[in-house]
């Protein structure tokens, strides 16, 4: 499966500290080093972070060949807050910072699941130096 080696050779990546780059319109992403394993109360956001979004937006939230990282200062709260990552679960985006095609909504995330995922994608960019 394609998007399951994709995930396994972003998690090898981080796991070395170095995450693949995505460079889409000539914007890096922020912050490089290991993914720390979540804090016990980020657990839940974490593993529903890996079913729900890694497959674009990588393990870590590095991104892939599919989707943008979340470590990357287009995603820090003052810019994308919140409410935006519940608005692209539930009705998903039209492409405008990536080319990487508009994104989907995503039918088996609910709104609380979505929370725990923002605390987690927050925890994420406070660990890359992001905010």
């Amino acid at each position: 499966m394609k998007s399951s080696r994709m995930q396994w050779v972003s998690l090898v990546l981080v796991m070395l500290g170095a995450a693949p780059a995505c460079s889409q319109n000539g914007v890096e992403p922020q912050g490089t080093g290991t993914v720390a394993s979540a804090p016990a109360e980020l657990r839940e956001g974490e593993q529903k972070f890996n079913t729900y979004c890694s497959t674009c937006h990588g393990i870590g939230g590095v991104g892939t060949t599919q989707g943008p990282p979340f470590l990357h200062k287009v995603y820090e709260s003052n810019h994308h807050g919140d409410e935006a990552f519940r608005r692209a679960a539930a009705n998903g985006v039209k492409a405008h910072h990536w080319q990487f095609g508009d994104m989907p909504k995503i039918d088996a995330v609910q709104s609380p699941d979505v929370d725990h995922i923002v605390k987690y994608i927050r925890w994420l960019q406070k660990q890359a130096g992001i905010f």
